[in-house]
């Protein structure tokens, strides 16, 4: 975890509440070093964009201290901040080029002119769209609107840049595109960018580290493969990839390691991560990629009876839908892999994982 101390962005016990009762930011502590790509992701609500326009300035926090390279900046105007805004709706001006929405905010800094032409010539080619500074915004396509939208946001060299679901508005393809570029501009400017989106391939596909937000709380601060592999409550485990929970009762904890006694009275060993203790409620959960079919006798501790109640063919795997401890949207992850035998729906088989596959979290 980054310090405060050698941090270029500081959180430090932040809340914000817009009737001065209902907090929408609890208590917030983050600290980003200089160069990370941290993304804020959470459902809709849940406070990540509202710490993006804390740390913008177009809010003030209630509670609490915000620094940006070693400053204070709660009072400081947006203006006077130099950081770079990137919105999911671009907010390019419509009457402008595309050059002279670049040169706004280099004239607002009173940068002389070739040393404008200069910079917005470079910013369009870090984008590639060098051949369309004569253009209007109208003239573009939304992808092309988005690339001018980052430029405008890089122009002026910003140390920090902050990104609300920039590409939101964007379809399936160019999104992906566009997610590639903007981590690759980051790898080689070497800026530090707080990115919030409500979509987790997006961030775990970007960041460097990410802030899953729920109700105005952090509920776990890590790199994407941390998040994924070893969520630490069951809210993390449900929003970050697919999962299967399975609730159930502790009966005995031996170290790192738990039984949990779950639905018809069978017994799944788990590994402890957050439980109360024995008899408290809990809920197992289990990557579908991580479940393995008619494993071999002994190979895994956890084995149950199942059927097969539905296979969707998606290309490079088959998600197959089992019936299993009392669950029948229990979803396993079949690599597509040559000569794999198939199962027919209604097909009795067994199912079985490993105990450090499967999480007891909290009864969330």
């Amino acid at each position: 975890m980054n310090t405060a101390q050698n941090s270029y962005v500081v959180f430090k016990d932040v809340q914000k509440s817009y009737d001065g009762e209902t907090l929408v930011v609890k208590n917030l502590n983050i600290a980003v070093a200089q160069g990370e790509f941290l993304t804020m992701l959470g459902p809709s609500g849940s406070g990540k964009t509202t710490t993006l326009l804390m740390l913008a300035g177009f809010e003030v926090p209630t509670h609490g201290e915000i620094a940006l390279d070693g400053q204070p900046i709660n009072n400081m105007p947006p203006h006077k901040r130099n950081i770079g805004m990137v919105f999911q709706n671009y907010a390019l001006f419509p009457h402008m080029t595309v050059e002279e929405n670049l040169a706004f905010p280099l004239q607002v800094r009173k940068i002389g002119k070739a040393e404008i032409e200069t910079r917005i010539g470079r910013a369009l080619d870090m984008v590639q769209l060098g051949q369309y500074g004569k253009r209007r915004p109208g003239q573009l396509s939304g992808g092309q609107q988005q690339r001018v939208a980052v430029a405008r946001a890089l122009v002026f060299d910003p140390k920090l840049v902050l990104m609300d679901e920039p590409l939101g508005a964007l379809d399936k393809q160019l999104r992906e595109q566009m997610q590639f570029e903007i981590k690759h501009l980051h790898e080689r400017l070497g800026i530090t960018i707080v990115y919030v989106t409500h979509d987790q391939s997006e961030a775990l596909t970007m960041s460097n580290r990410i802030a899953v937000f729920n109700d105005g709380i952090i509920q776990q601060l890590s790199t994407p493969d941390e998040l994924y592999e070893r969520p630490q409550n069951a809210f993390v485990a449900q929003f970050i990839g697919e999962n299967n929970r399975i609730k159930g009762t502790v009966k005995s904890m031996n170290g790192g390691t738990c039984d949990v006694e779950i639905e018809g009275g069978s017994t799944v060993r788990a590994t402890a991560v957050n439980v109360a203790g024995v008899g408290a409620l809990t809920t197992l959960s289990l990557r579908p990629e991580r479940v393995k079919i008619n494993p071999a006798n002994g190979s895994v501790p956890n084995v149950f009876g199942a059927k097969v109640e539905e296979l969707i063919y998606l290309g490079d795997h088959i998600r197959t839908r089992v019936s299993v401890c009392g669950h029948d949207d229990f979803v396993i992850k079949l690599p597509n892999s040559a000569g794999r035998s198939q199962f027919e729906p209604g097909s009795a088989i067994s199912v079985g994982w490993r105990v450090e596959d499967c999480r007891a979290l909290d009864a969330h």
